[in-house]
């Protein structure tokens, strides 16, 4: 099953093999493709995985670091060059999609700057010792000190919550004018969206509290992007089948959420988990919370202690759940899923339709032209160390210790 090909809406890829969005920190500070994106996404298409989902490009257009951006027209023409580029060295049948992102403000962590803004209410509090401070402070006031100032959903006003369906339909319309064969909404982890969707989420008006009230938003984008991008537009979405945090969304909840996007028409669902804000590790001094710290984030990205296909159940239940509701939306999952027995195995028993490998094609680009006997050279297979993760955290360019470990350099 694995190299039998499968329909997405209006786009077909040509295996079942599914590169995730995997940031690479090689644009710059203004998050345009550089050289090295191109390097780097052309040498995946050289492979020829069934599809290729471009790591997170920002939606709104402020300053987010070496992080990709799709936030204005200025952006197009390198895009367009990078897709150009990625099917001159795929082929025609490369299929090559943008995950689009909104994220919330997040800060670095600074106790003195934290301090002194809390002086007004509590006189004399940078002479207090921590555990003064836990007792006494609020726990949004204790956590913004402890691990530096990060938003939440509950903190965004009716205006910024209306404008984001509009800001994804522009960005995915942007995609279109691109080449790209369709987007995927980024509704995982410890992002906007994510957090809107998880049990989580706070907000007491008609968008957090009932499942009801927390899928209004998720919907509002489908429906923007799917009104402005065009039916014939593939479009899909990438959210958690379980939070992994106390109170937060589990795999029961999760599957009815992804019948509701089957529902909406979503041509795919991508599953993951975890890799949530509220179980990560204190941050040093002068850096910003992590998201993948935390238990939540060790189970998004499972190591090599973990059982191949670690994360199973949680894509074997939300397609369950999707087909008992008459719908036959692509499933695609990852964690841990590195061989082809592995790989075919899953396929074969239901638990998915696609398989995700974001560290697997990582370590070997060429793993589906050596899966299917293209190439002659063996697998190399991805030892699961999260070295890459390690240099993410860094914001470094993420590279795979095989590479040079092996002589092999891939951009």
């Amino acid at each position: 099953m694995l190299f039998t090909p499968l329909a997405l809406g209006s786009c077909t890829v040509e295996n079942r093999v599914w590169l995730p969005a995997m940031v690479t920190w090689l644009s710059n500070p203004a998050g345009e493709v550089t050289d090295e994106v191109e390097a780097r996404y052309v040498r995946y298409a050289r492979g020829r995985p069934g599809m290729i989902v471009l790591e997170a490009m920002g939606i709104r257009d402020i300053a987010s670091g070496p992080l990709l951006r799709i936030s204005h027209d200025r952006y197009l023409p390198g895009l367009s060059r990078l897709v150009a580029g990625m099917r001159a060295a795929g082929g025609p049948d490369v299929r090559v999609i943008p995950q689009i992102i909104d994220f919330l403000k997040i800060a670095r962590r600074d106790p003195v700057r934290s301090l002194a803004r809390l002086e007004g209410r509590y006189p004399g509090c940078s002479a207090w010792d921590e555990s003064t401070l836990q007792a006494t402070l609020t726990p949004r006031e204790w956590r913004d000190y402890a691990f530096g100032y990060r938003q939440q959903v509950e903190d965004l006003d009716l205006d910024e919550i209306l404008a984001l369906p509009t800001s994804f339909a522009a960005a995915a319309v942007r995609a279109r004018l691109a080449g790209f064969d369709g987007v995927e909404l980024h509704f995982a982890h410890a992002y906007t969206m994510a957090s809107f969707l998880s049990a989580t989420n706070a907000r007491t008006d008609a968008y957090g509290g009932s499942l009801e009230n927390r899928l209004r938003l998720p919907l509002e984008v489908i429906r923007a992007v799917r009104a402005a991008a065009g039916r014939d537009f593939c479009l899909g979405l990438r959210m958690l089948g379980s939070d992994d945090v106390p109170g937060g969304t589990t795999v029961d909840e999760a599957s009815q959420i992804a019948v509701a996007f089957a529902r909406s028409g979503a041509d795919f669902i991508s599953v993951s988990r975890g890799g949530r804000f509220e179980d990560a590790a204190r941050p040093p001094i002068g850096a910003a919370a992590y998201p993948y710290t935390g238990p939540s984030g060790l189970l998004c990205m499972p190591t090599r202690d973990a059982p191949p296909g670690a994360n199973l159940p949680l894509p074997r239940a939300i397609r369950a759940a999707v087909r008992q509701a008459g719908f036959t939306t692509p499933i695609v999952g990852a964690g841990r899923i590195n061989t082809v027995d592995v790989a075919e195995a899953a396929l074969l028993a239901g638990d998915l339709d696609l398989v995700g490998m974001a560290r697997g094609l990582l370590a070997d680009p060429d793993w589906t032209l050596k899966a299917r006997g293209a190439l002659a050279e063996p697998i190399r297979h991805c030892k699961y160390t999260n070295a890459c993760e390690a240099l993410d955290r860094a914001h470094k360019p993420v590279r795979c210790q095989l590479w040079w470990k092996s002589g092999h350099h891939a951009p």
